[in-house]
């Protein structure tokens, strides 16, 4: 059994994995998450700010080496956010919405920024992983005409709603 669940951050003590334990746990829908987090064009991510107020900022995540991977520029103030407190949301939006429909859907992760360090090479920065404490996928149904909402969490099934 892979150690999904993990408390990891004792500052705030949520179930928490890493993308490896999330696809090995559901392969399905990580595959299906993984697919909008390739193809989006836009992805955003929410941090908190010292004073506790959201920031949000664009930014480029992938998934590599069985982690979520994302990076910020030399002293950015999205970087600072996570070091200080490393609670994120990522928005993937779908990629072409131009027909008015969700297209493959969009997808949401939550969790814990890990400082991984810094980065070098073409793109310099600090880089990060992700302990993942959600993952949420919102779509349309095959006939496409019910709104639908999947979500993981750690040590969780993946549960689904449809709305009309």
């Amino acid at each position: 059994m892979n150690p999904t669940g993990t408390v990891r951050d004792t500052r705030h003590p949520v179930a928490v994995a890493t993308w490896e334990e999330f696809a090995a746990d559901e392969p399905e829908f990580a595959a299906l998450v993984q697919r909008c987090l390739d193809r989006s064009i836009t992805k955003i991510v929410a941090t908190l700010r010292a004073d506790g107020s959201p920031r949000v900022s664009g930014f480029d995540a992938v998934v590599s080496d069985g982690q979520l991977a994302f990076g910020s520029m030399p002293h950015a103030r999205k970087g600072a956010d996570l070091r200080r407190d490393p609670r994120f949301a990522l928005h993937c939006a779908p990629a072409d919405q131009s027909d008015g429909s969700l297209g493959d859907g969009d997808v949401k992760v939550s969790g814990r920024a890990v400082p991984t360090g810094d980065l070098t090479g073409e793109t310099e920065g600090d880089g990060f992983r992700a302990d993942i404490t959600e993952v949420v996928w919102t779509g349309l149904n095959d006939a496409r005409d019910r709104l639908v909402v999947r979500w993981w969490r750690p040590g969780e099934e993946v549960r689904r709603i449809e709305r009309e």
